[in-house]
């Protein structure tokens, strides 16, 4: 549940310049307390700095959902407590999107079940936050994974799936300002498993030309191992699809039709984690992990390069995971996408492993293999590092944003995944604190 910032991120952060650079030190600048939070499972909070404000969306200790706004020039925060309230499933994120008349959007605690959505009633306003659970009307009774993103003129677009694991679809429905209601942007659904299967897809991102992508893996039941199939996609308008080559793709786009990067089976050690991302030349990057030939667990990078796709092994390690079942499981191995490196040339990954060194490390732009640990760039407080809690399993959840010079950090501490499934008494820790940081350089 942690996002990719704070893999990369808790503690040093990797992405200094070469040649002994020297890393830069972040110092506090302000620390608030902006509540006490439910710390028996981890859920995703929202986190959004946009036009001078700030929006965070968060369960209290209660579980009760709590969205909060300030502005910049403040310390202060509007909190409006909720009547939504969570249950045990780690599914059930908040998701934040804005319209272009500065509306709050959010979708929130749904996990195959009926849509759940609010928008505010005046632009700026979380007080104003009025549910309405319902977009076109279609679709919306068994939905999960929402996401909001913007086409090129900004206009906000809603993507989730409608179905279940093993048997979903992937929608985008557009948002009309002057009406205030929702409509199809595709009349097709973007993805179709045809009812055999659902896909499991990458966020929507777009490159330096303007050019959206995406990558996904499939899955044919609600268990883990059943993840198969690198696929990927790309669009100009997000309305029609082609091949990495131009070739334009029907829609849906299923198992059939779609362009494979790596054609991995069932139980190949496959999860639904893969990460996209663009290395110096504006190549699109997937990376993932998946069984080698002996059976232990790898991290590839498939790029796409003169021909078509390349897909590079990137470690050797003498370890196998192997995960299955359903619900939200523990990550025993963590990893970011491979990010341009402060060179220009080189890419910096973040990556967690239980048996070896986990932390930074960088990887030749050009052969894409492991170059080493990447020297820190960036040491944080050791108050934001430090974890608060005593408890066996307690581990620190982080959200940031960098603006203006300014790093916005929100941090909280909660125990891991527990398949959805609920805790006993015994076992739930006290709420924590869910901590507001704005960190600064250090002067020299």
């Amino acid at each position: 549940m942690l996002s990719r910032v704070a893999v990369v991120c808790m503690g040093v952060c990797a992405a200094a310049a070469l040649g002994g650079e020297a890393p830069t030190r972040l110092v506090v600048r302000s620390c608030k307390e902006l509540a006490k939070v439910w710390a028996g499972h981890p859920v995703g909070f929202a986190f959004a700095t946009r036009e001078g404000e700030q929006y965070v969306g968060f369960y209290d200790r209660e579980r009760r959902m709590v969205i909060g706004r300030r502005t910049l020039d403040s310390p202060e925060w509007t909190l409006h407590r909720t009547q939504e309230r969570t249950g045990w499933d780690s599914h059930n994120r908040i998701t934040f999107g804005f319209d272009r008349d500065g509306h709050l959007h959010l979708t929130a605690n749904m996990h195959c079940r009926s849509l759940r959505y609010w928008r505010t009633e005046r632009p700026g306003d979380v007080a104003s936050l009025k549910a309405v659970h319902r977009m076109t009307g279609r679709d919306e009774r068994r939905c999960t994974y929402p996401r909001f993103l913007h086409t090129a003129d900004g206009r906000l677009l809603f993507f989730y799936r409608d179905g279940g694991s093993g048997n979903g679809r992937r929608l985008i429905n557009v948002y009309d300002e002057k009406t205030r209601t929702w409509a199809r942007y595709i009349d097709r659904p973007l993805l179709s498993g045809e009812g055999k299967m659902n896909a499991y897809p990458t966020p929507i991102l777009t490159d330096r030309g303007g050019v959206f992508h995406i990558a996904w893996v499939w899955r044919d039941t609600p268990d883990c191992s059943t993840n198969h199939h690198v696929s990927y996609a790309r669009s100009r308008d997000l309305r029609t699809w082609t091949t990495s080559d131009g070739r334009p793709v029907e829609l849906p786009m299923t198992l059939r039709n779609a362009e494979c990067i790596d054609p991995v089976a069932a139980r190949g050690g496959l999860l639904n984690n893969v990460k996209l991302s663009f290395d110096a030349r504006d190549r699109p990057l997937v990376t993932y992990h998946k069984f080698d030939a002996k059976g232990k667990t790898q991290l590839y990078t498939a790029r796409l390069e003169k021909g078509g796709w390349k897909i590079h092994q990137t470690t050797a390690w003498d370890y196998r995971w192997y995960f299955k079942g359903g619900g939200s499981i523990h990550s025993e191995i963590r990893f970011s996408g491979p990010r341009v490196w402060r060179d220009g040339r080189s890419l910096v990954q973040g990556v967690t492993h239980p048996k070896v060194r986990s932390g930074a490390r960088l990887l030749d732009g050009e052969t894409l293999q492991p170059a080493g640990p990447a020297p820190p760039a960036t040491i944080w407080p050791p108050e934001v590092r430090r974890l608060e809690s005593k408890l066996p399993g307690m581990r620190a959840r982080v959200v940031t944003h960098e603006q203006g010079g300014t790093t916005y950090v929100l941090k909280w501490e909660t125990l891991g995944a527990n398949r959805d499934r609920p805790r006993s008494k015994e076992q739930i820790p006290p709420p924590s604190r869910l901590l507001f940081y704005e960190l600064v350089k250090e002067a020299r």
